[in-house]
């Protein structure tokens, strides 16, 4: 179903009606190690500070307008999505299974696990080491 609109009722990814319990989530260990869908949905300057090498980004705001660009992601398998500890990706998790956009599971812990669990990182600026931030 990736591909399709995204609701038109005036549903965004701040709504507050999240219930944490119903978004499908897992820690970076349960993560495949090949083949990862990974949508990143920080802010261009933590993207730009440190990021997986293979992830997409999308920033949260910006998903409902850049939603389309899903369907550019394999259909296969799920996507993960990733912030820096688990917020703002619960909340696009929870907005991309409810628009239908996607099989969305949210990683546990974030960035700040990915790092953690020693899964690698890049960032944008030459010659500075990548963080999260």
């Amino acid at each position: 179903m990736r591909g399709s609109s995204p609701p038109g009722n005036g549903f965004t990814c701040d709504d507050g009606d999240v219930n944490p319990a119903e978004i499908p989530t897992a820690s970076v260990s349960d993560l495949p190690s090949q083949d990862l869908v990974l949508l990143d949905v920080r802010e261009p300057d933590e993207w730009a500070a440190g990021h997986a090498p293979e992830a997409v980004h999308i920033p949260l705001g910006d998903l409902p307008a850049r939603a389309g660009e899903l369907a550019d992601l394999p259909d296969d398998r799920p996507v993960y999505v990733v912030c820096r500890s688990g917020g703002r990706s619960a909340r696009a998790a929870a907005w991309l299974n409810a628009a239908g956009l996607a099989d969305a599971i949210n990683v546990a812990g974030g960035m700040k696990s990915w790092h953690t669990e020693g899964r690698a990182i890049v960032g944008d600026h030459e010659g500075v080491p990548p963080e999260v931030l």
